[in-house]
Order: C-alpha cells, then sequence, then structure tokens
C-alpha cells in the first residue's frame, strides 16, 4: 500500500508538471531608461513572480539604456508640432530581439510589460506622452500577435527641477492616466524610493535615481502589481 501511495503521488506531481507546461508561461519584458538599468530583476523582482508561477513557467527578459526618451522606443513618435526625428523605435528593436530569443519554441499563456522611463521626455516632449506610451503599448501588443498584453508603469518619481524637467509634472499626470484607462494596465508609486544610501554609499533626497532599496522595493512592487493584473486577467 505504501508502494501504491508513492506512485499515486508521483504520477499526481508529474501529470500537474505537464498541465503547467501545457498551460503556457509568464513572460515579462522589463524596459525603459536609467531607473530601469539600476532594477536588478534577481534580486525582487524575479524570486516574487517565480514565487507565484515557478521558475520553469516564467521567462523574464530585460532590456534597458540610460538617458532616452520614449521615441527610441516608440517608432510613430511625432513632436507636439508633428515632427518626426529621424532615428526612432531602435531600442524597441534590440528589446525585440532579445524577447523572440527567449520565447523562441515556447507556449506563452500571458504577457507583462514593465516599463520605467519618462524623465528624459520631461525636458520638453511631456505633452506628446500619453500618446507615445498608448502608442508603444500598441506597438508591442501588434508585434506580439495578442491584445491581452498587461503593462505597469513605474510613475516618475517626486524629484522635481523645473528648470531641468519643466514637463515633469505632466509625465507623471500621462502615466497614471495611461495606465487607469487601460483595464490591462496599472501604475506603481516610486515616491519613496529617491531617498536614502546609493551603491557608492552616497545619502540621497528626492534624487533622480533610486536608493538600493528603493530599486530593491521597486522590483518588488512591479512584481506585485504583475501578479495581480495576470490574477485579474484569469477571472
Amino acid at each position: 500500500m505504501k508502494y501504491l501511495h508513492i506512485a499515486t503521488l508521483t504520477v499526481f506531481l508529474c501529470a500537474g508538471v505537464v498541465q503547467g507546461a501545457e498551460a503556457g508561461k509568464h513572460l515579462f519584458i522589463l524596459s525603459g531608461q536609467s531607473n530601469m538599468v539600476g532594477l536588478n530583476p534577481e534580486i525582487s523582482f524575479t524570486p516574487t513572480v517565480t514565487k507565484e508561477f515557478g521558475e520553469s513557467n516564467t521567462v523574464i527578459v530585460k532590456d534597458a539604456q540610460g538617458g532616452q526618451p520614449i521615441r527610441r522606443w516608440y517608432k510613430g513618435w511625432k513632436s507636439e508640432k508633428g515632427d518626426t526625428p529621424k532615428k526612432t523605435g531602435d531600442l524597441y528593436d534590440r528589446l525585440m530581439t532579445k524577447v523572440n530569443a527567449a520565447i523562441k519554441d515556447k507556449k506563452i499563456k500571458t504577457v507583462t510589460f514593465v516599463w520605467m522611463q519618462g524623465e528624459s521626455d520631461a525636458k520638453k516632449d511631456g505633452k506628446v506622452y500619453a500618446a507615445s506610451l498608448r502608442g508603444l503599448l500598441e506597438q508591442l501588443r501588434e508585434d506580439l500577435g495578442r491584445k491581452d498584453v498587461n503593462f505597469v508603469v513605474g510613475r516618475i518619481s517626486d524629484h522635481s527641477n523645473k528648470k531641468k524637467f519643466p514637463h515633469w509634472e505632466m509625465i507623471r499626470k500621462a502615466q497614471a492616466e495611461v495606465a487607469e484607462s487601460d483595464p490591462l494596465g496599472a501604475w506603481v508609486d516610486t515616491d519613496d524610493l529617491n531617498d536614502g544610501e546609493n551603491k557608492k554609499g552616497r545619502q540621497l533626497k528626492n534624487n533622480l535615481h533610486y536608493s538600493v532599496e528603493g530599486y530593491k522595493t521597486l522590483g518588488k512592487r512591479f512584481a506585485e502589481k504583475s501578479i495581480e493584473l495576470i490574477r485579474k486577467q484569469a477571472q
């Protein structure tokens, strides 16, 4: 009887693994500028999502570059005057090269796009940021062939240098509005993440970038909000 129980348990566990594999994997795409560069997914983001879904059922791709405006991702970007720059979308293409390689021959159950960017656009392009972010999301959904892509936006922090970033509050407002207007969207607060000690031991106060603990917290918030959206989608 003891051996029968073990055999039954083994079959049950194997069936569960197969069922999970058949259901597909959860893809998380992380991108943006310097505050995404500073986020190491392995510290808090990856442990949180793998605890929820299992390591074998998650695919995490990150590609970010500091100091870059959203037009480096959104190919249809236009200025407030309707001007189009010569180069758009090159960082998006770099990101998608990584994504396509990571999901090759894999069945994907859900996709969640995690975006931490906007500081560069706060210099002068805040008025077109909402349209640009919506355009980027539509671009991603179209390229992946799925309308069900979730997204989580990190709203830029309460750092405010009006002389250098006159459109800072426009960006914050646009990010929240885009996330709240889409049933597949959400945003996370970062206002409490830019105080404390950075990795060089420097003390920060309302800094443009985040502290060591700030990045750790940001990763966890991104993960928890992503999980929340995926659970909601499954209902």
